[in-house]
């Protein structure tokens, strides 16, 4: 009886102890995080992220890194994350996933925002994007016209539409040449102004009051969307009714933005690093494009550019700042 009790017992611990081992002896997934700054997409990534398990300090690790406007420094973060041999990378924008494809050939990379990723060489395909990067992408060109469209709602005599672009990466030369596009459609002039960096806004905006613009359009781009609080201001100064791709030009103060939801975009690319955490392969897994698009309009700045929106945009937005 004393026999049996023992070996009773020894069972009973030895059920009990199980799951406390297999928690003590269970991986811990690493993930890399190449960004420009940190902000409400982040968030929307992270929180996606929770909702499907994953759990910063509990089940997963992230190695942060933050190019903080400075894209030039995206290089040698990308090579940092690399280096840590992380089991996939998360990023956004073509310069980062450009640099991140540079600094590794195997370490799985997914997009939570890109522009055109097929036109601009990132993935060989929608259905099948080949190699170790995927996730989602936008295509520009239904959009360009879309915005110009819109645009012209807003400011119907206009004639001479500026544009402000920047060549960082191959995806503001194709936004250029689809914009250019659909302007030709339209009947509208373009004034295509590139913009670097900080330094090069006064003198874009000189460029664009000699070229006599009436509105103006900004193309995707991280550097330009940095850049947005300034852009918003300079565009108030010249009396230029301005149209954005992301709401976060209307939220700084731009007349009106257009385009898809990047905080819906990001919180949908962690359903991809689930998946490849649990074993599937990037190459296999198709690209998704944006499946929410927003209007938001601005009345204050309407107001102070002394523009009357008209009541169908109105009714159509998903938002208006008053």
């Amino acid at each position: 009886m004393n026999l049996r009790r023992r070996v009773l017992v020894a069972g009973l611990g030895a059920v009990i102890m199980a799951p406390a081992v297999q928690a003590q002896t269970a991986k811990v997934a690493r993930i890399g995080l190449l960004g420009n700054v940190r902000g409400p997409a982040i968030e929307a990534f992270l929180g996606g992220l929770r909702d499907l398990g994953w759990v910063e300090g509990r089940n997963i690790v992230i190695e942060s890194r933050w190019a903080e406007g400075n894209l030039d420094r995206l290089p040698a973060l990308a090579a940092e994350l690399a280096n840590l041999n992380v089991d996939l990378i998360a990023t956004a924008g073509t310069p980062a996933i450009q640099a991140l494809q540079r600094a590794t050939a195997t370490i799985p990379i997914v997009m939570s925002a890109s522009a055109d990723a097929v036109g601009t060489g990132l993935v060989a395909g929608l259905a099948r994007p080949g190699g170790h990067t995927t996730g989602l992408t936008i295509l520009i060109p239904e959009l360009s016209a879309k915005r110009l469209e819109l645009l012209k709602q807003l400011v119907p005599n206009a004639r001479r539409i500026g544009v402000l672009w920047n060549a960082t990466g191959p995806a503001g030369g194709l936004a250029l040449k689809a914009t250019e596009a659909a302007a030709q459609n339209l009947g509208l002039q373009v004034e295509a102004v590139e913009v670097r960096g900080p330094d090069a806004l006064d003198a874009a905006f000189r460029t664009l009051a000699k070229g006599r613009a009436e509105a103006l359009f900004i193309v995707e781009g991280p550097v330009l969307i940095t850049l947005r609080s300034r852009i918003v201001e300079l565009a108030l100064k010249h009396h230029l009714p301005t149209i954005a791709p992301l709401r976060e030009f209307a939220d700084a103060g731009g007349l009106v933005a257009y385009g898809p939801s990047l905080v819906d975009m990001f919180r949908r690319s962690a359903t991809y690093v689930d998946k490849i955490l649990k074993g599937a392969k990037a190459a296999a897994l198709p690209i998704e494009q944006p499946t929410r698009f927003e209007l938001v309009i601005n009345m204050k700045t309407a107001k102070a550019l002394g523009l009357v929106i008209p009541k169908s945009l109105l009714l159509r937005a998903d938002e208006v700042i008053r």
